[in-house]
């Protein structure tokens, strides 16, 4: 399938066996795809080619501080890329392919343009079929952060990735709306032990089921999307935390988005059932009421339980300053 958008020939395909062949000759060939995973649309390049590796970050207007994630079919090809551990081996066999990423220390076959010239890699196989058949299809490991403009919130649907990026993207293969809707959890395990440095659909107690979870201490900074303001819409975000209302004061024009049903006044709402529905549609949310005509967005702050501390998370980041990284 090929649409049109904007005059100009965007070629964004349904994911044919034909259709993914030929995003895997685009990968190969140092162009840039954007694809479906289970967390959110990925912007991927060929990792082990710097000159590809670096068009991600002008696709993105990326800090080339910010390091990237390697998508990869399994542990075994992990292991041509990192210094591999037995806790990291346990994760890998716990949670791949799934939503976890993994930090480990990178040997040299990584480009340091993917690793933000850091010692460290962060890699990741994604539970989601076209993923993996471009991944088997381009025969190399894919660099690939999200599919979108660097701090805006991340795309969830292929339409979203033409809305930033348009012909910033050779090709983009349409998986429909992504199943979890946030990034993939991100830990550290190159000690051996395991840290968060982002949480995501994997939670701590999932985590802690295979070895005990330690402060992340200064590592923060190996994974991507800690050290600059992400996940923002262009309107205001305030966070509704607690039962009161002081965070509705003096906002004359306000939508909201969450779980809890707010006050009166509200120009439009966007609510969810669960944590799970609230994380899927968070970012899509975003961009819909950044649209309505509101001067602030107020988002429902939920507790720290479970998927609950990956939506903490991601609002945090996007109603931080932008003077502020990391925000937490």
């Amino acid at each position: 399938m090929i649409m049109f958008r904007k005059g100009k020939n965007l070629k964004i395909f349904a994911p044919s066996d034909e259709a993914i062949s030929k995003a895997a000759e685009i990968i190969r060939n140092g162009g840039l795809v954007a694809f479906p995973t289970e967390t959110v649309y990925g912007l991927g390049a060929n990792a082990l080619d710097d000159a590809a590796i670096k068009k991600i970050f002008r696709a993105k207007g990326r800090p080339a501080d910010n390091p990237l994630i390697l998508h990869v079919t399994n542990m075994r090809e992990a292991s041509l890329y990192a210094v591999m551990n037995p806790v990291a081996e346990s994760l890998m066999e716990r949670f791949w392919p799934g939503p976890l990423t993994i930090v480990l220390c990178s040997n040299d076959n990584v480009p340091l343009s993917a690793r933000a010239g850091l010692g460290t890699v962060a890699l990741r196989s994604p539970m989601h079929h076209i993923a993996l058949g471009l991944l088997k299809m381009s025969g190399t490991p894919i660099a690939a952060p999200s599919a979108n403009k660097s701090g805006r919130p991340s795309p969830t649907t292929a339409e979203t990735v033409w809305d930033d990026l348009g012909d910033g993207v050779d090709m983009i293969l349409d998986g429909g709306r992504t199943a979890i809707g946030v990034e993939s959890t991100v830990v550290d395990a190159s000690g051996g032990n395991i840290s968060i440095l982002r949480p995501g659909r994997v939670t701590r107690k999932m985590l802690e089921t295979v070895a005990d979870v330690v402060p992340e201490g200064a590592n923060r900074h190996r994974s991507p999307g800690t050290r600059h303001r992400h996940y923002a819409p262009s309107v205001e975000i305030r966070l509704w935390e607690c039962e009161g209302l002081e965070v509705f004061q003096n906002a004359e024009k306000w939508c909201y988005v969450g779980m809890r049903i707010p006050p009166e006044g509200s120009m439009k709402n966007i609510t969810f059932d669960t944590t799970e529905d609230y994380a899927q549609g968070l970012f899509s949310a975003l961009r819909e009421l950044e649209s309505c005509g509101a001067s602030v967005i107020i988002a429902d702050f939920p507790d720290g339980a479970g998927l609950g501390e990956a939506i903490r998370n991601r609002l945090l980041h996007a109603a931080c300053p932008q003077s502020v990284p990391p925000c937490e």
